[in-house]
């Protein structure tokens, strides 16, 4: 449960400064930028609430590369996302 997490924080953070990194080259504007920023961990922690609270439930989504990107860039209707997408596939 705990290299879960720290996997999941450490996948974030990776995700964090690439997205800080391909700013900087394609000289996207900082606000821009950190909207992206807010997105992503507000996404993160409502993915790993949800991890917890419906881990009593057998519900999950499971952290990839992929959802962490749609999080990144959708935020909270990212995870809604997510969510609709677990229960339809």
């Amino acid at each position: 449960m705990l290299f879960t997490v720290l996997s999941v924080i450490l996948a974030f953070g990776a995700g964090l400064l690439l997205l800080f990194i391909a700013g900087k080259v394609l000289k996207i504007s900082l606000k821009i930028i950190w909207k992206l920023v807010i997105n992503a961990l507000v996404g993160a922690v409502i993915i790993i609430l949800f991890n917890l609270v419906g881990g009593l439930f057998s519900l999950s989504i499971p952290i990839t590369p992929l959802n962490a990107l749609i999080t990144g860039f959708l935020g909270i209707p990212g995870v809604i996302l997510l969510i609709i997408l677990q229960f339809i596939l």
